[in-house]
């Protein structure tokens, strides 16, 4: 049976059992799953996944059909047909971890991510949280990067150097 491949979205309010339920009535519809990714964002949770889909069911039929789902009958869920070309990708094998944190502020993130641009660095996950603490709002960024072997150690001490700047505690760990 042929397939198309398609970007799976659902947004939902989260609870115990909603990742086995969705991907279980997925592989019930055929479909099978390809790069898969669930975070918990504000008070909702996103599962996102590369998905191939038979081809005798539509787009709109799936988005449907996720919603009988017991919870996800008002979750914003997307499936959308992938435009993208076959082109060659950054590496995205992991070479280091980063942990960022410290007081929350406009343009953190926009600095922080700039750095790697320089060193051909490629962040392959970001996950950033906000955390309410009595003395304000702290912002922890994880960053799971690969950074050419010949530049890593220039990468990380500019990373260092900007999170300094902008008042965050920085830590990185070199993955084996």
């Amino acid at each position: 049976m042929m397939n198309y491949k398609a970007l799976l979205s659902v947004y939902s309010s989260d609870r115990v059992g909603l990742i086995s339920e969705v991907t279980g009535h997925l592989f019930d519809c055929g479909i099978n799953l390809g790069d898969t990714t669930f975070a918990i964002l504000g008070k909702g949770g996103e599962f996102t996944s590369i998905v191939e889909i038979p081809m005798d069911l539509s787009e709109a039929e799936l988005s449907t059909d996720l919603r009988s789902i017991e919870g996800l009958e008002s979750a914003e869920i997307h499936v959308k047909r992938f435009s993208l070309l076959d082109t060659q990708t950054p590496p995205k094998n992991i070479t280091h971890r980063i942990k960022c944190e410290g007081q929350d502020q406009p343009g953190l993130l926009a600095r922080l991510s700039e750095v790697f641009i320089d060193f051909e660095a490629n962040i392959i996950r970001l996950k950033s949280d906000q955390l309410e603490t009595s003395s304000g709002t702290i912002f922890i960024t994880r960053f799971s990067v690969n950074i050419p072997k010949k530049r890593a150690a220039n990468c990380l001490a500019a990373l260092s150097n900007t999170a300094a700047e902008l008042g965050q505690i920085l830590k990185s760990e070199e993955v084996k």
